[in-house]
């Protein structure tokens, strides 16, 4: 038998730690992912603040880490916009979000055509569905022009 009531209490500090300490041994998180993670079991919002102030001291919590790996995992299959948009819905700041999702879209772009069309386009309809399809990856309108010209030019 458990000696925790059936009301869920709020945890201590050290079991608030243990529980945030798992989430990162999972994988990265922001600042305000984990926080929302925690709230529930935190006795108040200051200790939630202190917790997540002394991670980030100690390195073990990072929003330019988590930008990183999240962004290098979209960028598998999205552009800059794209990952842009979603590092911010994850609480990162606008300023480390841009810095990270810029980086060789052009390059992404070419690759993601690669893999999903094997031949060159047949026509302009063609051309067009490619170019939609960049689009809707986060792709700008540069990039794009750019991924279809040297797509053409093969």
């Amino acid at each position: 038998m458990s000696d925790r009531p059936d009301t869920p209490a709020a945890d201590s500090l050290v079991e608030l730690r243990v529980r945030a300490l798992r989430h990162l041994a999972r994988r990265e998180h922001s600042r305000a992912e984990l926080a929302r993670k925690l709230a529930p079991h935190a006795e108040s919002p200051a200790a939630l603040q202190f917790l997540l102030d002394e991670l980030e001291g100690k390195q073990q919590l990072s929003d330019q880490r988590y930008a990183e790996a999240r962004a290098h995992w979209l960028s598998r299959k999205y552009g800059a916009a794209r990952i842009r948009q979603d590092l911010k819905a994850h609480g990162v700041a606008e300023a480390v979000a841009d810095r990270v999702s810029n980086e060789g879209d052009l390059a992404k772009a070419k690759a993601i055509l690669a893999r999903k069309y094997r031949s060159a386009p047949a026509g302009r309809e063609e051309i067009a569905r490619r170019a939609r399809f960049l689009q809707s990856r986060g792709f700008s309108y540069e990039t794009i022009r750019g991924a279809l010209r040297v797509d053409e030019a093969d």
